[in-house]
């Protein structure tokens, strides 16, 4: 067994898309999903699974969209992985002062041309991101609602969904509770 966390993109927010995570965790228990919880309401999944990531990602998407008639893409990580990330993480999450937060954006699948030039376009100052193969680790140096590159995001589409630092933490703890 392995242990995953699954980031699902686009559910309850703003009221939209609403998923009650207890019944989440029933629908990914009754596809053989086993040691399933839930962090925060914003659809971030831990679970135990013999399946491989590849495998278990389309199984994820069409319980939702099955059981909630949503279609959203999840990404896929192992406990490893976020560790990992975790650890190749370009700032500094203890020199943060206020109203600076880091964010990741969990890919779905790489980033299109278009989107690199979108990124690029709205790194404005005093924002900055560093992109790797499967993540951008955002550093924002105000509140994300005056952030140039933060308000650029939606126009990347719909292969990413990003976490605060703080839940990317949590969700580590919360992988390490589970036996794979």
């Amino acid at each position: 067994m392995t242990v995953y966390i699954a980031l699902i993109r686009g559910i309850n927010v703003g009221g939209k898309n609403k998923v009650p995570m207890a019944e989440l965790r029933e629908v990914y228990e009754q596809i053989g999903l086993t040691q399933v919880k839930t962090y925060i309401q914003s659809g971030n999944v831990v679970l135990a699974s013999e399946l491989s990531a590849e495998e278990l990602r389309p199984q994820l998407e069409k319980a939702i969209l099955d059981r909630f008639g949503i279609a959203a893409a999840v990404a896929v990580r192992t406990a490893a992985e976020l560790d990992s990330l975790m650890a190749r993480c370009p700032y500094d999450a203890q020199a943060l002062q206020e109203k600076q937060t880091i964010q990741v954006a969990f890919l779905t699948e790489p980033l299109s041309a278009k989107a690199l030039s979108v990124l690029e376009a709205n790194k404005v100052d005093p924002d900055e991101y560093t992109l790797t193969d499967s993540e951008i680790y955002f550093l924002f140096r105000q509140s994300m609602l005056d952030s140039k590159l933060a308000n650029s995001l939606q126009k990347i589409g719909k292969t990413m969904t990003m976490r605060n630092w703080n839940t990317v933490v949590k969700l580590a703890d919360l992988g390490r509770t589970i036996t794979g």
